[in-house]
């Protein structure tokens, strides 16, 4: 042992997380709008119509868990953040995925629409597109 580990001067600097800079302020920013809008909805639709499409109003709330996390985890740094990020989006990206191909091929299953209804169509197809940035953008300011 040298001495050198635990004197200040010869650390290198740990590379800043910057998952919640630049453009990743507006990802954060939209999954937060659905995050508010997604809670909304599902609160509504669990209050009002629940007997009516019980599975439809549990996805709802589910989407909105999985937009919560994502925008708690993608605004923290670090590499358990970067994780929990991670999983979300890909929750998120299967979600949107099984539930739209669900909704579209049995429509039946689903009598009340849900955020990720019909790969999102309700919300200009952002679901579906939201998930492949989130994507991307992870890739590009993975931890290293």
């Amino acid at each position: 042992m040298t001495g050198t580990e635990t004197n200040p001067a010869n650390r290198q600097p740990q590379p800043k997380d910057t998952r919640n800079t630049g453009p990743g302020r507006l990802l954060i920013a939209v999954y937060a709008i659905f995050a508010l809008s997604a809670t909304a909805r599902a609160g509504y639709q669990i209050a009002t119509k629940f007997a009516e499409a019980p599975l439809a109003h549990i996805l709802s709330a589910f989407a909105a868990v999985v937009y919560i996390v994502a925008t708690i985890s993608l605004a923290k740094p670090g590499r358990t953040w970067f994780k929990v990020s991670l999983a979300a989006v890909l929750t998120e990206l299967v979600g949107v995925l099984v539930v739209g191909a669900i909704s579209l091929f049995d429509p039946v299953a689903f009598p009340h629409d849900t955020v990720w209804s019909l790969f999102g169509r309700g919300y200009g197809f952002v679901p579906l597109v939201l998930p492949v940035l989130g994507l991307l953008w992870l890739n590009k300011r993975r931890p290293s």
